[in-house]
């Protein structure tokens, strides 16, 4: 139910790595495939509720097996949306805010549960309304791109000139959406190899394009970026996950979840599928787990080579499964679980280990209205906007349900050492820290005036179960990727590794961004439903049937 039509063709279910179309797999009349009637019934061990977890789950619920969810902490995982005291519609987005209508495998399930969306307020956008960029002590008031100095057209045209010099930008993008993927591969390889042991900075700073162009353009691209704001903190990044962003669109046209994103994670949990087999009608995964996920795992072992997984949860009960799915943080399958080694080949636990997770800080406040509406009868202009700032703040969005219903502000959105900045300090002093730098920006504003009910934050890091906001992969990581993301493919591993199954964002191409956590889940289903001796439609060949053709490639070592 989005406000907007969706883009067409769809971007971001087809590569660059994997060009594999995962939105016609989901939606073809054939279903994902079938595991054969002996196997109805088998279980599966899934280690984590967030969304990868839950679609894992409801996937092999409709093809007959039992699925068994595992949560150490909060339902939702990174989907996590808190409302404020005696609300409904007055949301805070903890994680995952805003979503990018070419995730068009995330959206087959928000269309599916009628969750309704709206475009997000992103600066410069017409939801925003209107957008303040404020850096170095100097403050700007746009609505559109051409109210700002010519400083910031310059770094945008200056980026796209790079994109397109040093990364065939047009011609692959528009590969992409036709879905050609011989001509993706021919074009995407070559820049895989080029740029894996390259940051995202680099790629600035060496393109002929910001060569000609002061640092002050490379400061100011830095902080306002393109899209959502700023991406300094990305700047150590390798440049192939920002190239990933721009080609699939996943910084374009972006909405939010009306009433919180969690509503798709729960709402699959208490859905019953259309088509299911095996279970009774009616039967949901509430209704399987017997209303609740099982507590957080604390160890896993295997039964000889093909024996069944052995899971200990964290108050000492055994349960065994035919399969088992990791969803969770990477580095937490050494961390805080006892997983036996034998399980992972050891470039494989190199990767999970060496996966680099970035920081992020949130803090949001309820107010009475959406009083930023108000004009300055001096400038006729809205009174506060959507800010982009190189204060502590760095991102002010704000989110409203009408003209006279309480409304939100996310008074501070950073990453990074902008959010290490904020970690060890308690909500309160969040909070005045916030207002004081949005004061020297909106002088005349008074918004403690408007605030009403207790603040929410919340620092990634600082949570024992993610230890970090989403993986930010380093320049040299593409083969750490490379392993975890084919890991599902299991056709030529030895016996004792088979069976296990990882999934989540932190292991897909995309990080931070939902549509990674749905593909790599999707994954994990085909390889399970293969592994317990099923297969896709002869119509509707799942990944793991197309990973040999059309997966990444292999840059050895």
């Amino acid at each position: 139910m989005t406000s907007d039509p969706r883009p067409q063709p769809y971007v971001t279910a087809f590569g660059p790595d994997f060009t594999f179309a995962f939105d016609d797999w989901i939606t073809n009349p054939a279903g994902l495939g079938e595991v054969p009637a002996e196997s109805h019934g088998r279980t599966v061990g899934i280690i984590g509720a967030g969304i990868s977890g839950v679609i894992c789950a409801y996937e092999l619920m409709k093809m007959g097996l039992r699925p068994v969810v595992f949560e150490s902490g909060q339902f939702g995982g990174r989907l996590r949306s808190q409302s404020f005291e005696g609300t409904t519609n007055a949301i805070a987005e903890l994680g995952g805010m805003r979503f990018p209508l070419s995730s068009t495998a995330f959206y087959h399930y928000v269309d599916m549960l009628g969750i309704e969306t709206r475009p997000f307020p992103n600066p410069l956008t017409k939801a925003a309304g209107s957008t303040v960029i404020d850096l170095a002590g100097e403050t700007l008031y746009a609505e559109t791109i051409d109210d700002l100095p010519p400083l910031f057209r310059e770094v945008g045209a200056a980026y796209q000139q790079a994109l397109e010099d040093h990364a065939q930008f047009g011609a692959l993008q528009a590969a992409i959406k036709a879905r050609d993927a011989a001509l993706v591969k021919e074009l995407w390889n070559p820049i895989a190899q080029a740029w894996d042991d390259r940051s995202f900075y680099d790629f600035i700073a060496s393109s002929d394009a910001f060569k000609k162009l002061s640092f002050r353009h490379r400061e100011v691209f830095g902080q306002v970026g393109f899209g959502t704001g700023g991406w300094d903190s990305d700047f150590p990044n390798s440049m192939l996950e920002i190239l990933r962003v721009n080609l699939l669109g996943l910084d374009d046209d972006q909405h939010y979840m009306v009433g919180g994103v969690e509503q798709v994670p729960r709402g699959l949990w208490t859905r019953s599928p259309d088509k299911m087999v095996h279970w009774p009608e009616g039967m949901t995964l509430e209704k399987l787990h017997g209303g609740s996920t099982r507590p957080g795992v604390v160890k896993v072992r295997k039964q000889g080579d093909d024996g069944p997984f052995e899971v200990t949860d964290r108050w000492g009960r055994v349960e065994r499964f035919d399969a088992l799915i990791s969803t969770c943080q990477s580095w937490l399958m050494t961390t805080s679980m006892d997983f036996e080694e034998r399980l992972l080949a050891q470039d494989m636990w190199m990767a999970l280990d060496r996966t680099r997770y970035m920081q992020s800080s949130k803090t949001f406040v309820m107010v009475d209205r959406p009083f930023w509406r108000d004009r300055d009868p001096e400038t006729g202009r809205e009174v506060m906007s959507v800010t982009l700032t190189d204060r502590m703040t760095r991102g002010t969005y704000l989110f409203e349900d009408g003209p006279n219903a309480p409304a939100v502000m996310c008074l501070t959105y950073s990453w990074m050492s902008d959010a290490l900045k904020m970690e060890p300090l308690p909500v309160e002093k969040r909070v005045d820290l916030a207002l004081d730098a949005l004061r020297k920006i909106y002088p005349k504003v008074d918004i403690t005036q408007h605030i009403i009910g207790n603040p929410i934050t919340v620092s990634w890091e600082s949570d024992e179960n993610f230890l970090g906001a989403f993986k930010g992969a380093l320049p040299g990581h593409y083969r750490y990727n490379y392993r975890m993301y084919g890991h599902f493919e299991q056709s030529r591993m030895p016996p004792e590794q088979r069976g296990l199954f990882l999934a989540g964002d932190g292991i897909s191409w995309t990080p931070a961004w939902v549509e990674g956590a749905v593909q790599t889940a999707l994954n994990a289903v085909w390889g399970v439903m293969t592994h317990l001796g099923g297969h896709s439609h002869p119509s509707n060949p799942g990944p793991g049937d197309a990973y040999a053709e059309h997966g990444p490639v292999d840059l050895g070592g």
